[in-house]
């Protein structure tokens, strides 16, 4: 057994050529201070071991440079139980794994929330606006809008592309849907370029004086009764008109909401 009274004497006189390393069985550590000879850090590190040799506790200094000649001990004692040192280890590991578990949950929680993943088709749409590829720019705007329907900023990017198509009455849809869903920016609205084309459509001053809302005409209805949904929508020529038809008949119960989305399609293709 290696002893730390003689390990610390030869790290103080010694220590400088690695002597004590070798005396521990540390050969590697031996023929790294003698690479060290001459430039006097093997000097200071040699005393560095020294002090730490004889200030270590004994039990300690066993476990690190004794282990294998205690190990031997305790299974030549009569008294020696493997199921005990075998309980023993596997104690030492259930406490290393939730060590482990700990510090893995610590650092997950120290990491900051995922970001929301970004709607592909919404990005796509905006670099071709920005391409001038307007009617591929409404396509993956129109197919932006299944996953998040209530985005006012693809309402009004759709609002921008109608318009640059010449198609003002999708434009006034979908712009009169980005102020409903909280679109405030009503200079924008009248000074934007993209929307030079509907602000001088007929509708447009009575859409502005509505807060840039499209209004709804209430259905005829004389007898009393509600009209087939072919009358209603051929007895209102204009498609938005007719999209707030729609609406009411969905309203009262006339279309189901699967029959409005169906008709809503239907008009704006």
């Amino acid at each position: 057994m290696k002893d730390k009274n003689v390990a610390g004497i030869l790290a103080l006189f010694l220590g400088w050529c690695g002597i004590h390393r070798f005396y521990l069985g540390q050969v590697g550590w031996g023929i790294f201070y003698c690479l060290l000879l001459g430039t006097g850090i093997s000097f200071i590190l040699g005393l560095i071991d020294a002090v730490a040799f004889f200030v270590m506790d004994p039990e300690n200094f066993d476990l690190r440079y004794n282990r294998r000649y205690l190990d031997i001990r305790r299974r030549e004692r009569p008294d020696f139980d493997r199921n005990r040192d075998r309980r023993r280890e596997r104690r030492y590991e259930r406490r290393a794994e939730r060590r482990d578990y700990r510090r893995e949950h610590r650092s997950q929680q120290s990491q900051p929330p995922a970001r929301p993943r970004p709607n592909l088709y919404k990005q796509s749409g905006i670099q071709k606006y920005k391409d001038y590829d307007y009617k591929g720019a409404i396509a993956d705007f129109e197919k932006a809008l299944e996953s998040i329907p209530n985005d006012v900023a693809v309402h009004f990017n759709l609002a921008c592309a109608y318009s640059l198509e010449e198609q003002p009455k999708k434009s006034f849809y979908h712009l009169d849907k980005a102020v409903e869903l909280g679109f405030k920016d009503f200079d924008k609205i009248k000074g934007h370029d993209a929307l030079a084309f509907l602000r001088i459509q007929d509708g447009f001053e009575a859409f502005e004086e509505n807060g840039y809302r499209l209004t709804a005409q209430p259905a005829a209805d004389p007898k009393g009764l509600n009209p087939p949904q072919e009358d209603l929508l051929n007895s209102t020529p204009d498609l938005l008109d007719q999209i707030n038809k729609l609406a009411e008949m969905r309203e009262k119960g006339l279309l189901t909401e699967e029959e409005f989305v169906e008709q809503k399609r239907k008009l704006l293709g």
